[in-house]
């Protein structure tokens, strides 16, 4: 799957794929064949760092 490279669409992205299909990063990264790291480094350099409480990236 393609993913957005764009850090504020992969935001998006990712939040809409927790929001709607997946209880977690770890499940979302397993079924989408994602590299976890890679996607937490990306979305950090961006600003934006994981909410347990919310399931979201803010």
């Amino acid at each position: 799957m393609n993913i957005p490279n764009d850090p504020v669409m992969l935001m998006s992205f990712v939040n809409t794929k927790l929001r709607d299909e997946y209880s977690s990063p770890e499940e979302l990264c397993k079924a989408l064949s994602i590299d976890r790291e890679e996607l937490e480094q990306k979305l950090k350099e961006a600003g934006f760092t994981y909410k347990s409480e919310t399931n979201q990236y803010r």
